[in-house]
């Protein structure tokens, strides 16, 4: 028979033990106390977040990114830890580490952008003295009424294109006064789909900055929008206004002209050959094959 009078205690104990037994009947419940290896007291005083653990793992199973995360801390899941006491902390599921781990890519080449300076170049590979002579002699020349045309520098990946333009134009801006900012062109096109008031401002932007350098163009999935109202844009008021701009790239113009055709009908090839006609006239053509320097 159940006993009558109960203390206060012994009815949270029963009610505890209540909600554990319905718990245990959850085969993920069990596996998580069996890997964490809880003694029953922990678990009956832990049950309800253990729980919640559990749930979280659920969610992840069918996970296909961030974008379906439907834990309470997006991209993590809350995780017993027990070493003489418990305690749950956010851990992060593989999705979140992969975000992660490209920000932190992404920061250290921003930073290595910003310092990159010409003195630092590496000139031992003979891959890149071609690329290095053209630069030097770019620096020597540049006025700020110069009407130079810029580069467009392709070839394997890795090789370091970004970083010798950045370097020239890092040292142009210090020391001869040149307006100049370097930009990721997929990552472009996705901010500005992303917040569509911006896009004319930063359009606006680009198309007068003294130097601009397009950075990876031909990694972006292309669009007419993207293609035609904002890189040709762009392109279009830069070349009739004759102002320095730079491309890297792994395309070479060939190649970029057919990445540019989406559909490869007739009136989407006139579109991208418009858009190669412009960087032919806003730059000289150059290749660099080297090392990979990321790796």
């Amino acid at each position: 028979m159940e006993k009558v009078n109960m203390t206060l205690s012994e009815k949270i104990e029963k009610e505890l033990s209540r909600e554990l037994e319905k718990s245990l009947k959850d085969s993920d419940f069990c596996s998580l106390i069996k890997r964490c290896k809880l003694s029953k007291e922990v678990v009956l005083k832990n049950n309800t977040k253990l729980m919640d653990t559990v749930e979280e793992l659920k969610n992840c199973k069918n996970c296909k990114g961030l974008f379906m995360c439907k834990n309470k801390v997006e991209g993590h899941v809350l995780y017993p830890l027990y070493d003489g006491s418990l305690k749950f902390i956010y851990m992060p599921c593989k999705f979140q580490k992969e975000l992660e781990k490209k920000m932190h890519e992404k920061e250290s080449k921003l930073n290595e952008i910003s310092n990159a300076r010409m003195k630092d170049i590496d000139i031992n590979d003979k891959n890149r003295v071609k690329v290095i002579k053209w630069l030097k002699n770019f620096y020597d020349t540049f006025e700020k009424v110069n009407t130079l045309k810029g580069l467009y520098l392709h070839g394997s990946f890795g090789s370091g294109k970004t970083y010798l333009i950045a370097a020239l134009l890092n040292e142009l801006e210090k020391n001869k006064d040149a307006s100049i900012e370097i930009v990721y062109f997929p990552e472009v096109l996705r901010n500005m789909k992303e917040d569509f008031s911006l896009a004319q401002d930063k359009v606006n932007y680009y198309q007068n900055v003294d130097i601009l350098l397009i950075d990876d163009i031909g990694a972006e999935k292309v669009t007419e929008w993207g293609r035609d109202e904002i890189l040709g844009t762009i392109l279009q008021y830069r070349m009739n206004n004759k102002l320095t701009t730079f491309f890297t790239s792994n395309l070479t113009i060939e190649e970029l002209e057919n990445h540019l055709a989406t559909t490869k009908n007739s009136e989407d090839k006139v579109k991208a050959r418009r858009i190669i006609e412009r960087i032919k006239q806003l730059t000289e053509d150059m290749e660099l094959v080297s090392i990979n320097r990321r790796n």
